[in-house]
């Protein structure tokens, strides 16, 4: 058994990420593996000694003012604060705090350690050039794995890291990130992690080429879904109740797309297509409003001027509401421009639901047959999937036992092997 440290940086997020679907599967799959797993967060929780306080304080963090960031970031200047020496606490969580409504995304692991804003300390460090801040951790930790490009390392151990996708290098367009902060950042990781773990052979060759870094330096482990138990409790007469009552569509009749809404998951050209094709199914997109959202949706409501429109939003739907959603949906809709994985595909397919997918990144490594593929920069090839999704029963049943098929490969069994023969050769 070795000790493995996690960070928990993506798993904090109330409404989770992908990242956080990564880090958790992480996790589980880690500690099925017999190693011990430790979370590393970094919330502003009390700063007491009081383990009730704290207890308390970890699942109700203290509200970081407006600016924070910029405020650390001149403490560190100025010399009042370091990004450097920085030794987390272990958190006793006694179960003093019903922890139940974080079941969903609380991970699986042996203990909790918590430093005090370690990732916006770290951060910020980094972006006035003061490199890498440096984790002192009580014990011992046989191997560091970060689930996303952090300016941290834990001394005294192996430090590797999770690149996803190199979007923001690779479609600049399509994000916010400060790209030659990110560059920075992505290049120095490159030389001096122990090792880079990716999740597709995409990402594997975009790290080689782009960050100029060696074969035997990266390994892609692709990635699993671990869905909750709980969640797939109903059986599909249950969950047409729900969606139907719940959603005011039919089951099996409705099209569902889910993410967030960006430039890079292409929603534009996916309404248009979908308002191009003509079918009358309904549909669904769930998916909070980020960067130029505005101009993505622009369609759906001109769509609605002229009578009841055939689409449907919800900003947020809990896990086990999105996964009924996902069981009751006709096809799921994931045109992305470029993915480093495409784990909603993933999700479709192991519950049962046909993919129309892109043609580009890593999604036809995920996709492979069990789909339809299409071009994502054309609108007249994604109404025309919609098209023949909607009309055609037997190639939905068709891709439905594929899928099925398909999604074996990534399955958690599987990614726990590819984890065992990369920590293998790193411990």
């Amino acid at each position: 058994m070795k000790r493995i440290l996690i960070d928990g940086y993506n798993l904090a997020m109330a409404k989770g990420t992908g990242i956080a679907t990564y880090a958790r599967n992480l996790c589980e799959e880690v500690s099925g593996l017999g190693h011990e797993v430790s979370v590393l967060y970094g919330e502003r929780i009390a700063e007491d000694d009081d383990p009730l306080l704290r207890e308390i304080s970890f699942f109700d963090p203290i509200e970081l003012p407006k600016g924070r960031l910029r405020r650390v970031a001149r403490a560190i200047r100025s010399g009042a604060r370091s990004p450097f020496d920085l030794t987390p606490r272990e958190l006793d969580l006694s179960g003093s705090v019903v922890p139940n409504a974080f079941a969903g995304r609380f991970p699986t692991c042996k203990r909790i350690f918590n430093g005090e804003d370690l990732f916006h300390r770290a951060n910020a460090g980094f972006a006035i050039g003061r490199g890498f801040s440096k984790v002192y951790m009580p014990g011992t930790v046989d191997l560091a794995h970060w689930t996303y490009p952090l300016p941290i390392e834990v001394k005294g151990a192996p430090n590797i890291y999770t690149m996803h996708d190199l979007v923001p290098l690779r479609l600049p367009y399509t994000t916010l990130d400060n790209k030659r902060a990110y560059l920075k950042l992505v290049r120095q990781i490159a030389s001096r992690a122990d090792h880079i773990v990716t999740v597709s052979e995409c990402s594997k060759r975009d790290i080689m080429e782009l960050l100029d870094v060696p074969e035997d330096r990266v390994t892609n482990t692709y990635q699993s879904v671990a869905l909750p138990e709980d969640a797939l409790k109903f059986s599909d007469e249950e969950v047409a109740r729900i969606v139907e009552g719940g959603f005011d569509v039919g089951y099996k009749d409705y099209f569902l797309f889910w993410g967030s809404i960006e430039p890079k998951k292409n929603l534009h050209r996916m309404i248009e297509g979908y308002l191009a094709s003509g079918v009358e199914t309904p549909l669904v997109i769930v998916g909070a409003r980020a960067w130029r959202s505005e101009e993505e949706l622009r369609l759906v409501k001109d769509s609605g001027k002229h009578g009841k429109s055939r689409i449907i939003q919800l900003s947020y739907c809990p896990q086990g509401t999105l996964i009924n959603l996902i069981r009751g949906a006709k096809a799921a809709l994931f045109p992305s421009l470029y993915e480093g994985f495409g784990l909603p595909a993933l999700e479709a397919m192991t519950l049962g639901t046909p993919v129309i997918g892109s043609n580009t990144g890593s999604l036809p490594e995920v996709i492979g047959d069990a789909g339809l593929q299409v071009d994502p920069y054309h609108s007249k090839a994604i109404a025309q999937a919609f098209s023949q999704m909607d009309s055609d029963s037997g190639l939905r049943n068709e891709l439905t036992v594929r899928g099925a098929t398909r999604a074996e490969l990534f399955s958690p069994s599987a990614h726990r092997k590819r984890l065992d023969a990369l920590y293998g050769r790193l411990l």
